[in-house]
């Protein structure tokens, strides 16, 4: 594992997965400093932590924060009933993504992490699963030296908002987790905190080229000896 002072900017810094990641990294000796582009100011401080507030329409105009960014963490994601509309979800968890990946690119990010989805496929019949595919394939277009991309199932973990469904769901496969085995198993709800662990892990084996993470695999990465 590496041991370098790294630079990473973190967006989506305001969900479930993104304020675990925020808090390992800014208690990890390998990075420096972490940059969050966030709407509204974070109630966080901490001597590493340098907070960036965007529009995300204008994404560009937040193009300098990239120079010198060694690692690009995206957790950013809504869902179709939170943007209010399809245009809108694609916004969130297309455009700004891509964009993100854009700038970062252009201005010499080498790695990019990112979290998709279980089921994510450019050539679905089903929105939300070929959202994140289409995502996916944009961002593997760019070029960059490492991409990392993770795609879990259910996401387990105390959110600001409330998610009904989710809720229900993630109540639910607790329940039956004892019993997913086999097949079965890569349908595994998965805490937040393991995906965040898995993230930073990958990004520290500093790994090269184009990798894809199923749910199964984050289970297993995201355990904090998982990768030495």
């Amino acid at each position: 594992m590496e041991h370098i002072e790294k630079k990473a900017v973190v967006i989506g810094a305001t969900g479930l997965v993104g304020g675990l990641l925020v808090d390992r990294l800014l208690k990890h000796s390998s990075y420096r400093e972490i940059h969050v582009f966030v709407r509204r100011p974070l109630t966080l401080e901490h001597p590493k932590l340098k907070q960036h507030i965007v529009d995300w329409d204008q994404l560009h105009e937040a193009a300098d924060w990239f120079t010198g960014v060694s690692d690009l963490y995206c957790c950013l994601g809504t869902t179709i009933k939170k943007a209010g509309s399809q245009e809108n979800f694609r916004k969130v968890d297309y455009e700004y993504v891509v964009e993100a990946g854009k700038l970062a690119k252009q201005h010499g990010v080498s790695q990019m992490l990112v979290i998709s989805s279980m089921g994510a496929n450019a050539d679905s019949r089903v929105f939300y699963s070929r959202t994140k595919g289409e995502m996916e394939g944009a961002l593997t277009a760019l070029g960059f030296n490492s991409l990392q991309i993770f795609r879990p199932s259910l996401i387990l973990g105390d959110r600001n908002e409330t998610r009904i469904g989710e809720q229900l769901g993630a109540y639910a496969m607790k329940l039956l987790d004892r019993w997913m085995t086999g097949k079965a198993a890569k349908y595994r709800a998965i805490p937040a905190a393991t995906i965040a662990q898995a993230m930073i892990n990958i990004a520290l084996v500093g790994t090269r080229g184009h990798h894809v993470y199923s749910n199964e695999v984050i289970h297993v990465l995201g355990t904090e000896a998982s990768v030495v």
